[in-house]
């Protein structure tokens, strides 16, 4: 990884003047291994490519002559109000990316207004972390590797650091081959020497594991990885109170259905027992909008901050986040939907995609711009 300043404000907004320009910026401030672990996933990627594949297929249906000379882009999380309806989706290895790691992720999104959600295999520790973040929003993620003990000790942990809420991964019982990582001979920090029979405890991870946390502590439970409405309907019997839809950004199953393809089923299933949040694949802001409009409380972004996080550290972040949100105000806007409560599957329809998904899909012009 190659070090990257922190910019101000004024000379970022000048810098990146649209979503695509992160992108190069990204790239050439990472090693290619590291590249190459961001925006790959498991075997074809064809998963990857159905995130996009999902969104893609989606258009929009604008209403007119509605009053929306005031849109709000705001939505609330935990009594935490925000400033979009989106979280810094968990990434493992943050200190690959900048070496401010996850700190400088919880003050992008504590200063910005938006929820981070720190992985148990990122760097720093959550304590560190949530200081990090001072008042704003947080959320801790852990891959288990214990016993109950050793996840009610993290529990305890995380409760005493003020995270909002605890979020334990749920799709990832065995790890994928990831043949970009492979064919760059790259193994992630944590991966070096694994510990097999921690990491056995992952596999064993079972529903009743669920009912135990629900039994012990109060703190708002979310499992990421819901990729089904019949486990969507387990968990909110269960009191879940977050289902995470997610397919790991495509870098677990194979051949997986894209999010935005499993979400509406997910949403019947739920029935309002649960909130809802969704990731993979999301890059602009009309892809917000589809997914609040189809049932979704919350959207996960991944690579999408890690581009601005490569470029430009903490502020990077924030500047992606900037333009996000002037993104989902002007679709809200011409959508005719002053706020996003004001959305329903009624602004959105079927539609033939018109560009071959992948990775960056959702950014046509990514080779243009000032020195490219």
């Amino acid at each position: 990884m190659k070090k990257t300043a922190e910019e101000t404000p004024e000379t970022l907004a000048e810098r990146f003047q649209a979503l695509h320009e992160f992108i190069p910026a990204a790239e050439r401030a990472l090693s290619p291994e590291i590249w190459g672990y961001l925006i790959g996933g498991a075997e074809t990627e064809t998963t990857v490519a159905r995130n996009r594949a999902a969104l893609d297929a989606l258009a929009l249906r604008p209403r007119v002559l509605r009053d929306v000379s005031a849109v709000s882009t705001a939505a609330v999380f935990l009594g935490h109000r925000l400033r979009l309806p989106v979280a810094l989706a968990p990434v493992g290895s943050l200190e690959s990316f900048h070496p401010d790691a996850g700190a400088a992720v919880a003050r992008a999104a504590s200063h910005f207004g938006v929820p981070f959600l720190l992985s148990s295999v990122s760097k720093p520790s959550l304590e560190e972390a949530a200081k990090a973040a001072g008042a704003g929003p947080r959320i801790f993620q852990l891959y288990v590797r214990g016993d109950g003990a050793w996840v009610d000790d993290h529990v305890a942990r995380a409760v005493d650091a003020g995270y909002d809420a605890f979020c334990l991964t749920v799709d990832t019982a065995h790890y994928s081959r990831r043949e970009r990582d492979i064919a760059n001979r790259f193994v992630k920090p944590w991966r070096a020497n694994p510990d097999h029979a921690a990491m056995a405890f992952q596999a064993a991870l079972n529903w009743d594991d669920v009912r135990r946390f629900k039994d012990r502590h109060a703190i708002p439970l979310i499992l990421k990885g819901i990729a089904t409405a019949e486990d969507a309907a387990l968990a909110a019997e269960l009191g879940v109170e977050f289902v995470y839809v997610s397919n790991h950004g495509g870098r677990q199953l194979d051949f997986g259905l894209g999010t935005m393809a499993m979400l509406p089923e997910i949403a019947a299933a739920v029935r309002g027992r649960a909130r809802i949040i969704v990731d993979g694949g999301f890059s602009r802001g009309t892809d917000i909008v589809k997914a609040i409009a189809l049932g979704a409380d919350l959207v996960g972004l991944g690579r999408l901050y890690l581009y601005g996080l490569a470029a430009a550290g903490a502020a990077g972040i924030e500047r992606v986040l900037t333009l996000l949100e002037d993104e989902v105000r002007i679709a809200l806007g011409l959508l005719g939907a002053p706020d996003l409560a004001c959305l329903h599957p009624g602004f959105v329809a079927p539609a033939p995609a018109m560009v071959t998904p992948h990775v960056h899909s959702a950014f046509p012009l990514r080779d243009f711009g000032p020195g490219r």
